[in-house]
């Protein structure tokens, strides 16, 4: 079979197929337990599901400009103006079928052959591969003193003729790091001296903890004309729920934006009208489903570091923000896919092996679920790896007996 060469680079997305995985277990009726997922449990808003539902019984399903409906454009500009105090117009906005698709588009883009792109590790796994198919070269960079947070210095080490872009995820997906003011302020300023585009994946950014604050690239940015390279990513997945829906939308110069939607004309058209009003109705809808969804979320991450921090040879960095850890399991196997797969063959815990984000050794472990689920998943965890568990454990009526070291 002849496939093309870019083909044969791209890996397939494992955390897509760890959901599928998960899916097909529990159809099965397994007691799976999914610690590797990127999605929250909580339901979608009313306003959302009410919008959409109301758009489905007019019967007028039709198709949708390019770069979206004006009504989701301006709920766009609103939620902009009061989360980023930066006032933009449509021709600023582009709607997209996810924050994914809409970083993809503004790639192609920018993106010509062998040009690189830059973004610290551990990454968001599509990254890499979203690059390459532009035939550009993804490079990852690991901050100096091994920690999850880079300093502009690391960034700016890697950066050569060929560099194009900078991509920056705060919080950070797989660690859960909150970049600082003084970082983001750095690198904005940095890509602005270098004339190097800069993508900010705001994905998670009011899905944060504590007495941390989403840092907004705006404050720090002095360039607001078409020369630009600033281009902001957001959507409606993470803080709403609302995965399934695929909804996301870039905000940049009006040329790239331009340049975007003429990409998005021909890959996807419009992106869905019943999703785009879904999204209509959860911007313009009660808010209180994110601080909701954020407290949640902040109580799950302090029972899953209770239960992280007991077992011994595990090493965490505590997250302040989105829904994962992304903690050090090299004391029991080096080899994150082999732990990974041990932990689905033995006790049928889901985890995403670290080294799809850069980083080998690593499991990412999502906390969006039950406190049940962490409670349990963690439980089972320990059993597996930890040689002075007891030799046998209950996964409800079945007696596990572990026969191997």
């Amino acid at each position: 079979m002849s496939i093309s060469q870019i083909s044969k680079t791209i890996g397939s997305s494992l955390t897509l197929a760890l959901n599928e995985k998960a899916a097909i277990l529990r159809k099965k009726g397994e007691p799976v337990i999914h610690l590797g997922g990127g999605e929250p449990k909580s339901k979608a808003p009313m306003g959302a599901v009410t919008a959409a539902s109301d758009h489905l019984n007019t019967r007028e399903i039709r198709y949708t400009p390019a770069g979206g409906i004006p009504q989701l454009k301006k709920a766009i500009i609103r939620y902009t103006e009061e989360n980023y105090n930066r006032l933009v117009t449509p021709k600023n906005v582009i709607v997209s079928g996810g924050a994914k698709q809409a970083i993809m588009i503004a790639l192609q883009a920018i993106l010509n052959p062998r040009e690189e792109v830059i973004f610290p590790a551990p990454y968001w796994v599509s990254y890499p591969e979203m690059v390459k198919l532009c035939h550009a070269v993804p490079v990852p960079v690991l901050a100096e003193d091994g920690s999850f947070y880079p300093r502009v210095q690391d960034i700016e080490s890697r950066v050569n003729s060929f560099t194009k872009a900078v991509i920056i995820n705060s919080p950070n997906n797989p660690t859960g790091a909150v970049y600082s003011a003084e970082f983001i302020s750095d690198i904005v300023q940095f890509c602005e001296k270098r004339n190097i585009y800069l993508i900010m994946d705001d994905i998670y950014h009011r899905l944060i903890f504590g007495d941390k604050k989403p840092v907004n690239c705006y404050e720090y940015a002095t360039d607001f004309s078409e020369n630009s390279k600033l281009i902001l990513v957001n959507g409606v997945s993470k803080q709403y729920a609302m995965t399934g829906f695929r909804i996301g939308w870039a905000i940049g110069s009006k040329t790239v934006i331009q340049a975007m939607t003429n990409i998005q004309a021909h890959q996807t058209s419009g992106t869905s009208v019943i999703s785009q009003k879904a999204a209509v109705g959860a911007l313009n809808g009660s808010q209180s489903c994110i601080e909701d969804l954020r407290v949640t979320l902040e109580n799950n991450r302090n029972v899953m570091l209770d239960h992280l921090n007991s077992f011994q040879g595990v090493k965490v960095c505590k997250p302040d923000g989105a829904f994962y850890f992304f903690a050090d399991f090299s004391a029991y196997e080096k080899d994150s896919l082999k732990i990974s797969q041990l932990l689905i063959e033995k006790v049928q815990v889901l985890t995403v092996p670290g080294i799809v984000f850069g980083m080998d050794g690593y499991l990412r472990l999502s906390y969006c679920g039950s406190v049940k689920d962490i409670t349990e998943g963690i439980t089972r965890m320990k059993w597996a790896l930890d040689p002075h568990a007891p030799s046998d454990l209950y996964i409800g009526d079945r007696k596990l007996v572990r026969d191997w070291t």
